[in-house]
């Protein structure tokens, strides 16, 4: 128990930071989620889409501090790479 009101306070701040960010982060993987699924089905313009809304969630999460913005530049670039890579065609198989 905390023995101050400074202290007391902490607690409950900490306490709705804690529930906020898991919010945020519940978020974040549900929409990676959506958007994986939209690439395992090849609907190209629902995974356009779904990149679009987790490329802004990731932004937001960073710029509230919710998660790093270095793990967020991360993601968005190997989540990119994955839909450059169901928008590709199957590259032939080399001659041998």
């Amino acid at each position: 128990m905390p023995r101050t009101a400074s202290a007391a306070r902490r607690v409950r701040v900490n306490a709705r930071r804690a529930a906020r960010n898991h919010s945020v982060k519940s978020r974040l993987k549900t929409l990676e989620k959506r958007y994986l699924q939209a690439l395992a089905d090849r609907q190209q313009e629902a995974a356009t889409t779904a990149l679009r809304l987790v490329v802004s969630a990731l932004d937001k999460a960073a710029k509230t501090g919710v998660i790093h913005w270095r793990t967020a530049d991360r993601k968005k670039s190997r989540l990119s790479c994955k839909l450059k890579g169901v928008s590709s065609p199957a590259a032939p198989a080399p001659a041998a």
